[in-house]
């Protein structure tokens, strides 16, 4: 990376999408304090934060989706420069200060985001983000770095 990645948007709502900016909000193991995605249904420890990079906004704009506001895809957290193509389960994340987050899984794309475009989710398959677990509960804030660490023994 040739500058440092960054939080670009917290999104966070009842459910669904979109889910609106905040300025910040408190996480721990289960999610986004304020989120509805803390259901176990949809949610739980494994994916109590979902991770999209903005430059997938970028390439989906070139096909064509009318997608400018943060939360569009449901994500909790709109990334800035953080080459999202190199992360692997298992990769860490300090956002901010305090918030440490692990990689668990691909975010698997829902028929919901039919209602963003009916391509989807077709569309979204090999960009659709990640599902992360709360390592270390914190604050999470528009504008926080965001810190690669290292690889866990």
């Amino acid at each position: 990376m040739s500058h440092a990645a960054e939080v670009a948007a917290v999104c966070l709502g009842p459910g669904g999408i979109p889910k609106p900016q905040v300025e910040s909000c408190a996480v721990s193991a289960g999610g986004l304090e304020g989120d509805g995605h803390r259901k176990l249904h949809h949610g739980g420890r494994d994916r109590a934060v979902c991770l999209l990079a903005e430059e997938v906004y970028e390439a989906l704009r070139e096909d064509d989706v009318d997608c400018t506001i943060p939360g569009t895809f449901g994500e909790n957290v709109l990334t800035r420069g953080l080459d999202d193509s190199t992360l692997r389960p298992g990769d860490r994340l300090r956002i901010g200060d305090e918030l440490v987050v692990e990689i668990h899984d691909v975010r698997a794309p829902c028929a919901t985001l039919k209602a963003v475009d009916r391509r989807f989710p077709e569309l979204m398959v090999g960009r659709s983000g990640w599902l992360c677990r709360v390592i270390e509960p914190g604050i999470l804030r528009r504008g926080a770095t965001i810190e690669r660490l290292p690889a866990n023994p």
